[in-house]
């Protein structure tokens, strides 16, 4: 059962929310905050799998509500809700490590799948909300290739390539033509190597890298020299 908790200032927002998720089996709302302080004090009392929370809210905003929990030992996964109007917080989120971020105006079961995803370990970026933040944060100054990318292999570059344009392992798979287990396996080295948190923070990395850039979109076959 994944455990969830809803962090909202709008009462009618967290009662829709919370009606969208519990139709889905194995989701649990096990609590609600109205506000970033008391999205603090619910997470750590009760310790949800995952917390939902909207960026923008009252005393203490959902973007340091985040960094506070994700500097706690055991942190939740941590989706943010945004109606997608302050670019500077979605990019400072991304930097911050946030599991997932979801507009608001986003199907239900596009929810629900993101709440499964990243209680699963993944992360997951609104598809409607990728190319624009993605590509504001990567016009922000020229890329420069970090020393830490000489430690990846030929494949595991190409791995990181294909995972940076939102491709799921499963196409990655397809791509590459190899096992979804084997880019699983490519995907936690590029993490480890590269010191990363997860998926979200590796599509920072490469973009901010220049491995891609805003408005690629090819999708030929990629492989290792």
């Amino acid at each position: 059962m994944i455990r969830l908790v809803i962090a909202d200032d709008q009462a009618m927002i967290r009662a829709g929310l919370r009606m969208v998720v519990e139709t889905a089996p194995g989701i649990e709302v096990v609590g609600e905050a109205a506000d970033g302080e008391e999205a603090l004090a619910v997470t750590r009392r009760l310790r949800p799998d995952v917390l939902l929370m909207d960026i923008a809210m009252p005393h203490l905003g959902g973007l340091d509500a985040a960094r506070r929990l994700l500097a706690d030992p055991h942190p939740p996964k941590i989706i943010m809700l945004t109606t997608f109007d302050t670019d500077d917080n979605l990019r400072a989120s991304l930097r911050a490590g946030v599991n997932g971020f979801l507009l608001k105006t986003s199907p239900p079961e596009q929810l629900i799948e993101a709440v499964r995803v990243v209680a699963s370990g993944d992360a997951l970026i609104d598809p409607a909300a990728t190319t624009r933040v993605i590509a504001s944060f990567a016009a922000l100054h020229e890329p420069a290739a970090p020393p830490e990318l000489a430690a990846l292999t030929q494949r595991e570059l190409a791995v990181l390539r294909l995972l940076a344009r939102g491709l799921s392992n499963l196409e990655i798979s397809g791509e590459l033509e190899i096992g979804e287990a084997t880019v699983r396996t490519h995907v936690a080295r590029v993490l480890r190597k590269l010191d990363l948190r997860d998926r979200t923070q590796a599509v920072v990395f490469a973009y901010e890298a220049g491995i891609v850039r805003a408005g690629q979109r090819d999708r030929r076959r990629e492989r290792p020299c």
